[in-house]
């Protein structure tokens, strides 16, 4: 049995579930966790920021609700609502990092989204993967070579393909898959002591 944890870089649910996914994380170090990015701004939904007008008040409630941290950089950077959340370019990054480091996907992830929330990085950017890679002891090199290399685009299809196999419909979704047998653990928003009990109760 593996974890599935499907996410959005891009996506403030997401940023609010690292602790929760830290902790399941920690206390499950036998399950595997697969890292899937699901593709929230595609498409008609990769335009300026400003056209999402639920996006302060929407954090204020995520933070409130899960504790985590929408850093002063962050606020400067979404500020003049000119800034354009890009989810393929960012899932492309998720597959660079996760290719380097299969094994620390998790943990990256949630390293990624500090990078926007809290640091205020843009995730279209090679510099943020760059940084991300080197805080996390990792090839810098060879993140922002998988970054940029030719089948960066196919690692993010890949995913968003897989989100919509796996019946996801919004971000965060942590799932356990055993086999063909996929039990939903958490939608949006749990603890890890819920976590745990749909784990034991599956």
């Amino acid at each position: 049995m593996k974890l599935v944890y499907v996410f959005d870089a891009y996506c403030g649910w997401s940023h609010g579930f690292s602790g929760t996914l830290s902790e399941v994380a920690s206390r499950h170090p036998e399950l595997p966790v697969e890292v899937v990015s699901g593709g929230l701004f595609t498409g008609s939904r990769r335009v300026p920021i400003r056209e999402f007008g639920y996006v302060q008040g929407a954090n204020a409630k995520i933070a409130e609700l899960t504790g985590a941290e929408f850093g002063e950089a962050y606020e400067r950077l979404i500020a003049d609502g000119s800034f354009v959340m890009d989810s393929e370019v960012a899932a492309r990054g998720v597959a660079a990092l996760r290719q380097v480091a299969p094994g620390r996907a998790a943990e990256l992830a949630i390293a990624l989204q500090h990078a926007f929330y809290v640091d205020g990085l843009s995730l279209s950017e090679t510099a943020t993967y760059r940084k991300v890679a080197e805080e996390a002891g990792l090839d810098a090199d060879a993140v922002v070579a998988a970054f940029a290399g030719a089948e960066a685009p196919d690692a993010a299809a890949d995913d968003f393909r897989r989100s919509a196999e796996l019946g996801v419909t919004g971000f965060p979704t942590l799932l356990a898959v055993d086999g063909h047998r996929v039990t939903p653990l958490a939608h949006g928003h749990a603890t890890a002591d819920e976590v745990d009990r749909r784990l034991a109760s599956r």
